[in-house]
């Protein structure tokens, strides 16, 4: 399938490592505002084509499906572009800045028939099968509790910490705690409670995210771009408990019983990086004629951003775009 990387910013260099390595994407085209960028990433990577304009680049008919990397501000008009031009689309977190336009994105591609998906990497990994195998084999009993932590020290970055770019601790590494928890422990939530830490720009540099169930069971969540983190994800049942090893890719997962003893550890199968399997799935999805995919259908996008408009009200943040 013939791909094409919407902006060429340093995700895009990252994640593009690995999509030149799977046997069912041909890398094709990149586009960005300056056409020499696209070019140079062009050259680097041995796409086809260069493009100096997203319009451009959505015009091109043998386009198939777009990655889009730019800042979570440009996300939904971006999407909005390749869907208005028929172009299948996958694009990173934070899937949109609201929920509103989470839920008109939906409709379009509904509209239009095409293929759209976020780029939540997590969803989509063999770590969370495994893990929930864990839960429903009952190693550990009966789940009450689930803590997650995601915590990098990377505020003096710009498309991280400004208001204009939809920044902030939550929409661009909270997200992966939030679906840590809906992944793990579902979404029949009762309540959401929430702290901040206000940086200078006016977004979050840390927050901590109480989750209760209406079964009685809580999920504790810190994400932060001021701070660095053991990025760990632990599961609490009445006969144990599980350790995962970087929620936000997930290496080695240990079972623990009572008396703190390890009764099974499970490494991840051998991957490239992990970023290939939204891929795969991707062009999966679209040769069966789907149009969302199965791990991370539109339905579950929308509902992270709704928890995260909810979260953000609780502070009283808004961004300049809304």
């Amino acid at each position: 399938m013939k791909l094409a990387v919407l902006a060429t910013g340093n995700i895009a260099n990252k994640v593009t490592q690995t999509l030149v390595q799977i046997k069912e994407l041909e890398c094709y085209a990149v586009a960005s505002r300056e056409l020499s960028k696209a070019q140079q990433f062009k050259e680097r990577f041995g796409f086809k084509k260069a493009y100096g304009s997203y319009e451009e680049m959505v015009c091109d008919p043998e386009v198939e499906l777009v990655y889009i990397t730019s800042p979570h501000s440009h996300h939904f008009e971006h999407m909005k572009l390749c869907i208005e031009h028929g172009k299948n689309v996958i694009c990173e977190k934070a899937f949109t800045v609201n929920a509103a336009q989470a839920r008109e994105i939906k409709s379009l591609a509904q509209e239009h028939k095409v293929f759209v998906t976020e780029a939540i990497w997590t969803r989509y990994m063999p770590s969370r099968s495994i893990i929930n195998k864990v839960l429903s084999d009952g190693l550990i009993g009966d789940v009450k509790a689930i803590t997650a932590n995601l915590c990098y020290n990377v505020c003096h970055r710009n498309r991280v910490s400004n208001p204009t770019l939809a920044g902030g601790a939550l929409l661009d590494v909270g997200v992966y705690c939030i679906n840590f928890a809906l992944m793990h422990l579902g979404s029949d939530i009762r309540e959401i409670h929430s702290t901040w830490q206000k940086i200078d720009t006016g977004v979050d540099g840390m927050n901590t995210i109480s989750i209760q169930y209406n079964d009685g069971r809580l999920a504790n969540l810190t994400s932060a771009i001021t701070a660095k983190s053991d990025r760990q994800g632990i599961v609490y049942g009445t006969k144990g408990y599980m350790v995962i090893t970087n929620i936000n890719n997930p290496s080695l997962i240990r079972v623990f019983d009572y008396d703190d003893k390890l009764i099974k550890s499970v490494e991840v199968p051998p991957q490239i990086s992990g970023y290939e399997y939204e891929f795969i799935e991707s062009v999966k999805a679209i040769g069966e004629g789907r149009i969302e995919s199965w791990s991370m259908p539109l339905t579950d996008s929308i509902e992270v951003m709704t928890i995260m408009d909810q979260i953000r009200a609780q502070w009283g943040l808004r961004y300049p775009m809304e």
